[in-house]
């Protein structure tokens, strides 16, 4: 589903280099539920970009569902990451003045879905995060847990193939975050690719594996349990 291979990241400026990733290596599998953790500044952040297509690499391997991503331009990588890639933020990056039903419909209007098809996969994204009764609410009508569910259903609309997911529990409570995370491992039972970065160790171990990153390099690879599929 990915694979980076020899990938590395260099921010220049006129004075200096830093290098974000350096030689970095990672496999992961289609169905596959992995955690990415390690301490800040250690890479975790230019990784997850460069995963989403958000920002290119400086040299190296990058193969997303087959597809090799190295030296596509902007409208090329745009096409790739929005069909193929659903993001979750910490912040949950609701618009406030829309209802659900309209906050889910956004990127789905990006995409050129016609209405009918929007209003059945947003009633559908909606009814799996448990919802589907709250769709005409907005979003200060909810709690943190809730919101974070909306922010999920909109990734989820799109069909994604991966689901990169940002410290998704990072601004709820003990209680919601469970919450959230039992609804992650359910949607990865059905098939969906997840990479998750978390400070939560109860959260990373949860997962099929933990890949730990240091010093923009993976340091520790950990399988927790078999991966849903064998299919690369």
């Amino acid at each position: 589903m990915l694979r980076m291979k020899n990938l590395s990241k260099v921010y220049r400026t006129h004075m200096i280099e830093t290098h974000a990733l350096r030689g970095f290596e990672i496999d992961v599998k289609q169905g596959e539920f992995v955690t990415v953790t390690g301490p800040s500044g250690s890479g975790k952040t230019s990784f997850l970009n460069i995963a989403g297509l958000l920002e290119e690499f400086t040299d190296g391997e990058y193969i997303l569902d087959g597809i090799n991503v190295k030296g596509m331009d902007d409208n090329a990588r745009s096409r790739l990451r929005n069909e193929k890639l659903g993001f979750i933020f910490q912040g949950f990056n609701l618009i406030p003045d829309l209802s659900l039903f309209d906050n889910v419909d956004v990127p789905l209007r990006y995409r050129g879905f016609n209405s009918a098809e929007r209003k059945e996969r947003i009633e559908d994204a909606l009814s799996k995060v448990g919802l589907a009764s709250r769709m005409k609410h907005y979003p200060a009508e909810l709690s943190g847990g809730q919101q974070q569910r909306v922010a999920i259903a909109r990734a989820l609309a799109g069909s994604p193939k991966l689901l990169l997911a940002d410290e998704p529990t990072g601004n709820l409570d003990t209680q919601m975050a469970r919450g959230v995370m039992e609804l992650l491992e359910e949607i990865n039972a059905q098939g969906t690719t997840i990479l998750m970065v978390t400070h939560d160790p109860e959260l990373a171990v949860r997962t099929q594996r933990n890949v730990h990153i240091i010093d923009g390099q993976v340091s520790d690879l950990v399988r927790k349990a078999p991966s849903l599929s064998n299919v690369a």
